[in-house]
């Protein structure tokens, strides 16, 4: 554990966000919520419905990120969140795409 309690190994997550996530704000309110933890990555909208994130960065703001994914925002309903680890890249900021 490092300063504060916090886990500082990093780490980088996809996450695929499986309910009714699209025209609810969860991209915006996700960038917001991964930016203000100091995340890399991007989250976008896929054709099916489903959304799409990445997060890159410290275990524990990740970890929360993915947690925030199962819940979503106000008027969100997530039935399923599928997380898969990936290699870390060393991205710069983290974007909304489409």
């Amino acid at each position: 554990m490092g300063r504060m309690g916090k886990n500082l190994a990093v780490k980088r997550v996809r996450v695929v966000v499986v309910g009714r996530v699209q025209g609810v704000f969860f991209r915006s309110t996700c960038a917001t919520l991964a930016r203000r933890r100091g995340l890399t990555g991007f989250v976008r909208n896929l054709p099916d419905g489903r959304v799409e994130a990445v997060f890159e960065g410290i275990d524990d703001d990740v970890d929360a990120l993915v947690a925030w994914c199962a819940v979503g925002p106000d008027h969100s309903r997530v039935d399923r969140v599928e997380v898969s680890a990936e290699e870390v890249r060393g991205e710069r900021d983290f974007r909304v795409t489409d």
